[in-house]
């Protein structure tokens, strides 16, 4: 989960096709107008557009390469918009200017809603990225030395989900382990005088040159080169951070029931997404499940 804002519009619609038997497929609504393909001889259904906003590795990847073509097939015409930040992308689908976004885990979201008063939902669990310590200045973590600066995300949900890793590790102890928005306010015991230098998650793989350490997001660090294999360390199957911190695709309540958001989320959890996960990313992007 990322500032650049490409400038994307999509009109969605509502077709129906006539005739006894005939199907209704209600299309995405962004900005009060319509379009619509006409259905080809034998279909049952008309094509529908679903404009999904998402950062571009793995997310828009994923989508481009691996739901659209099976989207296709089912008439739905599937408009991928990317963004690099984690805010726009959550503004732009309460305005309705995307359908849906996928980019973040549900805690991210849950802090989003309640800090800007909105009420986005999630409407399915997809793929699990893990946070990897990555190393900077200093190669050895459990030799790690006093006064090491560490960077972390400084939002609030990735920067309790780094501590945590952290605290996985050994290197710090936290005041409650359960508190999944814990900041360095919130450490309990730090023996090694451990600076934190909290940047924007995007910038972390940035700050390598300058740090002992980095815990990076897993989006970033795959866009960055880096990959699980070369962390010294990240989280482990099973922890809070995998059942908490799964990307969702993320919608408003209005089309958490959409017939082209259910199908992508259909087409996004399926035996064939594994396969193209484990072929394409390996232990980098995990399914949720």
């Amino acid at each position: 989960m990322s500032n650049l804002n490409v400038n994307l519009s999509r009109r969605g619609f509502l077709a129906t096709v006539a005739g006894l038997g005939a199907v209704a497929l209600a299309g995405c609504s962004n900005g009060g107008t319509g379009t619509a393909a006409g259905s080809s001889a034998g279909s049952t259904a008309a094509s529908t557009t679903l404009t999904v906003g998402a950062s571009p590795t793995p997310h828009a990847q994923i989508l481009t390469d691996f739901a659209a073509p099976k989207l296709k097939n089912e008439g739905i015409e599937l408009k991928v918009k990317e963004y690099t930040d984690y805010i726009q992308p959550n503004k732009d689908t309460t305005s309705g200017a995307l359908d849906a976004n996928y980019f973040q885990h549900i805690n991210y979201l849950n802090n989003y809603n309640k800090e800007n008063k909105t009420d986005l939902v999630s409407a399915g669990k997809i793929h699990y990225e893990p946070f990897g310590i990555y190393a900077g200045k200093s190669k050895d973590l459990s030799n790690i030395a006093d006064g090491a600066v560490i960077a972390v995300p400084n939002d609030p949900t990735n920067e309790g989900r780094a501590l945590l890793l952290l605290e996985q590790e050994g290197i710090i102890k936290l005041k409650d382990s359960k508190n999944l928005e814990s900041t360095p306010n919130d450490i309990a015991e730090n023996p090694h005088n451990i600076t934190f230098q909290e940047v924007e998650a995007a910038a972390v793989p940035r700050t390598l040159q300058s740090v002992d350490f980095a815990v990076i997001n897993g989006n970033y660090a795959i866009e960055a080169g880096y990959h699980v294999k070369d962390a010294l360390a990240h989280e482990k199957a099973g922890t809070t951070a995998v059942n908490e911190y799964a990307n969702i695709i993320c919608t408003t309540k209005e089309k958490e029931d959409d017939a082209s958001i259910k199908a992508l989320v259909k087409v996004l959890q399926s035996d064939d997404f594994k396969k193209y996960l484990e072929e394409n990313f390996g232990e980098d992007v995990l399914p949720a499940f």
